[in-house]
């Protein structure tokens, strides 16, 4: 029985790019638009009480993207739009990573009510919400359509990040010495918390400093927390966490470390620590880069490249 959802995907892609071809050494590779792009396309059932669904992506598959305009199409039966995972920008990482005895390495897409990740086995976890929908394929195509990315200043991270936030229905709390220097040129204007909750007295003098953090409207319930590391050590950013996730444990909350691509492997690096290892943070501590917080708040706010 054909699988339904990635028969609507092929259809639509062959709609919007034209002629599809299909690459002879494999069943899930594709060609659109003369050779222009190469599509690597994985399906998934979700796990419905673990929101997670999961993939395996064989190393023979992902050679075939090397040097190449490609990426890897996530897809999942209660989609709203395809995930498009750059493949350069991953390619570093799935080189590193060695497969499982069948030749495939294991990952996995987790749906959260503010940020789908992606976890690649033995790696980490990686905030992938800057790659959904075919405005992003279409302008891997087009060049003509390509997004002009800023260089972006720590302050200015914090403001994209705290506008999300606010465009999500969320309290927004910034470092009272730092809320002086976000952009307002850049995002839509949010206001920030006055104080945090009292509830949190044992670790106040920890999350006091963290960059950015989403609280719960109208509650004290901590739902998300940002570190943007742009010129501090990503190590630092990690440790404040690790002092947050064993002192209130029972806190369920996406921690986030936020800086730009050069940092990627740093951060792989550091997370991979016995001690974050053992404390269980490096289940929980995604990885967001400066240009997908740009793509992600884009996306928000309804801007097309």
């Amino acid at each position: 029985m054909p699988n339904l959802t990635k028969a609507s995907f092929l259809s639509e892609l062959e709609r919007r790019f034209g002629e599809t071809r299909k690459l002879t050494s494999s069943l899930s590779l594709y060609e659109v638009s003369d050779g222009l792009l190469r599509v690597y396309v994985r399906y998934s059932k979700i796990h419905a009480e673990r929101k997670q669904a999961f993939y395996g992506l064989r190393k023979e598959d992902l050679k075939e993207l090397e040097g190449r305009n490609s990426v890897i199409c996530f897809l999942w039966d209660t989609q709203v739009e395809p995930l498009f995972l750059p493949f350069s920008e991953f390619e570093d990482i799935l080189n590193f990573v060695t497969p499982a005895s069948d030749g495939q390495i294991k990952a996995s897409i987790f749906q959260q009510r503010d940020a789908t990740e992606l976890y690649i086995s033995n790696t980490g976890r990686f905030n992938v919400e800057a790659f959904f929908g075919w405005n992003y394929l279409e302008r891997l195509v087009d060049k003509n359509r390509i997004v002009s990315v800023p260089e972006f200043s720590h302050s200015q991270i914090q403001t994209l990040i705290g506008s999300i936030g606010a465009s999500k229905g969320y309290d927004i709390w910034v470092p009272l010495v730092d809320r002086n220097k976000l952009d307002w040129k850049l995002a839509r204007k949010f206001n920030c918390r006055a104080s945090l909750p009292d509830r949190y007295g044992r670790v106040k003098e920890i999350i006091s400093e963290v960059d950015v953090m989403w609280l719960q409207r109208g509650s004290s319930d901590l739902n998300a927390i940002f570190e943007v590391e742009h010129s501090t050590p990503v190590y630092s950013g990690l440790l404040r966490f690790n002092d947050l996730f064993l002192t209130e444990p029972n806190l369920k909350l996406k921690y986030s470390i936020v800086s730009n691509d050069e940092r990627r492997s740093l951060f792989l690096r550091q997370i991979d620590r016995p001690t974050f290892k053992a404390s269980g943070l490096s289940e929980v501590c995604s990885f967001l880069e400066y240009k997908d917080v740009f793509l992600w708040y884009n996306r928000i706010m309804g801007v097309r490249g």
